[in-house]
Protein backbone atom coordinates (compact mmCIF):
# COMPACT_ATOMS: atom_id res chain seq x y z
CA UNK A 1 0.00 0.00 0.00
CA UNK A 2 1.46 3.50 -0.30
CA UNK A 3 0.11 6.47 1.76
CA UNK A 4 -0.64 10.22 -0.99
CA UNK A 5 0.35 13.35 0.68
CA UNK A 6 -1.15 16.26 -0.23
CA UNK A 7 -0.98 20.16 1.51
CA UNK A 8 -3.61 18.98 3.69
CA UNK A 9 -1.78 15.77 5.22
CA UNK A 10 -1.88 12.15 4.19
CA UNK A 11 -4.66 10.28 2.06
CA UNK A 12 -5.63 7.36 0.27
CA UNK A 13 -5.02 7.18 -3.21
CA UNK A 14 -7.50 8.77 -4.96
CA UNK A 15 -6.34 8.40 -8.53
CA UNK A 16 -9.14 6.38 -11.24
CA UNK A 17 -6.99 5.94 -14.25
CA UNK A 18 -9.78 4.10 -16.47
CA UNK A 19 -9.47 1.58 -18.84
CA UNK A 20 -6.12 -0.57 -18.45
CA UNK A 21 -4.56 2.13 -17.10
CA UNK A 22 -4.76 5.00 -20.11
CA UNK A 23 -3.61 8.52 -18.87
CA UNK A 24 -0.63 7.51 -16.63
CA UNK A 25 2.95 7.86 -17.79
CA UNK A 26 5.30 6.21 -15.26
CA UNK A 27 8.58 8.18 -15.77
CA UNK A 28 12.50 7.38 -14.20
CA UNK A 29 14.66 9.87 -12.44
CA UNK A 30 17.00 9.10 -15.04
CA UNK A 31 14.76 10.46 -18.20
CA UNK A 32 16.80 12.33 -20.93
CA UNK A 33 15.38 15.79 -20.44
CA UNK A 34 15.53 16.43 -23.77
CA UNK A 35 13.38 13.49 -24.48
CA UNK A 36 10.93 14.66 -21.99
CA UNK A 37 7.23 15.08 -22.80
CA UNK A 38 3.54 14.48 -22.13
CA UNK A 39 2.11 12.52 -25.03
CA UNK A 40 -1.48 13.80 -25.89
CA UNK A 41 -4.09 12.11 -23.15
CA UNK A 42 -1.72 11.78 -20.43
CA UNK A 43 -3.56 12.86 -17.65
CA UNK A 44 -0.89 11.78 -14.50
CA UNK A 45 2.81 11.33 -14.53
CA UNK A 46 4.23 10.33 -11.85
CA UNK A 47 8.21 10.41 -11.60
CA UNK A 48 9.78 7.66 -9.55
CA UNK A 49 12.50 8.34 -6.62
CA UNK A 50 14.72 5.95 -6.01
CA UNK A 51 16.36 7.60 -3.78
CA UNK A 52 15.94 10.79 -1.63
CA UNK A 53 19.44 11.84 -2.65
CA UNK A 54 18.33 11.50 -6.23
CA UNK A 55 16.63 15.36 -7.18
CA UNK A 56 17.01 14.72 -10.58
CA UNK A 57 13.00 13.98 -10.68
CA UNK A 58 12.28 17.70 -9.07
CA UNK A 59 14.50 19.23 -12.04
CA UNK A 60 12.01 16.74 -14.63
CA UNK A 61 8.89 18.57 -12.97
CA UNK A 62 9.91 21.58 -13.45
CA UNK A 63 10.60 20.98 -17.19
CA UNK A 64 7.36 19.48 -18.00
CA UNK A 65 5.63 22.29 -16.48
CA UNK A 66 7.84 24.33 -18.33
CA UNK A 67 6.45 22.59 -21.12
CA UNK A 68 2.83 23.07 -20.63
CA UNK A 69 2.17 20.35 -19.21
CA UNK A 70 -1.18 21.22 -16.76
CA UNK A 71 -2.13 16.93 -15.72
CA UNK A 72 -1.57 15.64 -12.63
CA UNK A 73 1.93 14.88 -11.30
CA UNK A 74 2.92 12.86 -8.47
CA UNK A 75 6.46 12.21 -6.94
CA UNK A 76 6.51 8.57 -6.17
CA UNK A 77 9.08 6.45 -3.92
CA UNK A 78 11.92 8.00 -1.81
CA UNK A 79 10.88 11.80 -0.97
CA UNK A 80 10.97 12.83 2.79
CA UNK A 81 9.08 15.32 4.35
CA UNK A 82 11.85 17.87 4.54
CA UNK A 83 11.59 17.83 0.60
CA UNK A 84 8.41 17.96 0.35
CA UNK A 85 8.27 22.27 0.01
CA UNK A 86 10.92 21.84 -3.04
CA UNK A 87 8.44 18.85 -4.65
CA UNK A 88 5.48 21.60 -4.73
CA UNK A 89 7.66 24.17 -6.33
CA UNK A 90 9.13 21.99 -8.69
CA UNK A 91 5.15 21.21 -9.62
CA UNK A 92 3.97 18.09 -8.11
CA UNK A 93 0.52 18.26 -7.17
CA UNK A 94 1.63 14.84 -4.38
CA UNK A 95 3.79 13.06 -3.37
CA UNK A 96 3.36 9.03 -2.83
CA UNK A 97 4.91 7.41 0.07
CA UNK A 98 4.92 3.83 1.34
CA UNK A 99 3.45 2.62 4.01
CA UNK A 100 6.77 2.04 5.91
CA UNK A 101 7.70 5.91 5.31
CA UNK A 102 4.48 7.60 6.96
CA UNK A 103 5.26 5.55 9.84
CA UNK A 104 8.81 7.11 10.24
CA UNK A 105 7.77 10.10 9.05
CA UNK A 106 4.01 10.67 10.35
CA UNK A 107 1.41 13.12 9.28
CA UNK A 108 2.66 16.27 11.15
CA UNK A 109 6.50 16.10 9.55
CA UNK A 110 4.52 16.71 6.57
CA UNK A 111 1.75 19.47 7.76
CA UNK A 112 5.01 21.39 8.72
CA UNK A 113 6.58 22.41 5.14
CA UNK A 114 2.58 22.12 3.40
CA UNK A 115 2.93 25.87 3.59
CA UNK A 116 5.31 25.57 0.87
CA UNK A 117 4.51 29.05 -0.66
CA UNK A 118 5.70 31.55 2.25
CA UNK A 119 10.05 31.16 3.47
CA UNK A 120 10.79 30.89 0.20
CA UNK A 121 14.03 32.48 -0.58
CA UNK A 122 12.59 33.90 -4.21
CA UNK A 123 9.60 35.49 -2.51
CA UNK A 124 11.95 37.40 -0.02
CA UNK A 125 14.22 38.41 -3.30
CA UNK A 126 11.12 39.60 -5.44
CA UNK A 127 9.25 41.46 -1.70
Amino acid sequence: MSVIVTDTGFGPDDWTPGFEGLGVLDLPSDTDPADLSAPEGTRMIRIDFPSFADGRGFTLARLLRLRGYTGRLRAKGHVISDQYAMARRSGFDEVEISDELAARQPEADWLFRANWRQHDYQARLRG
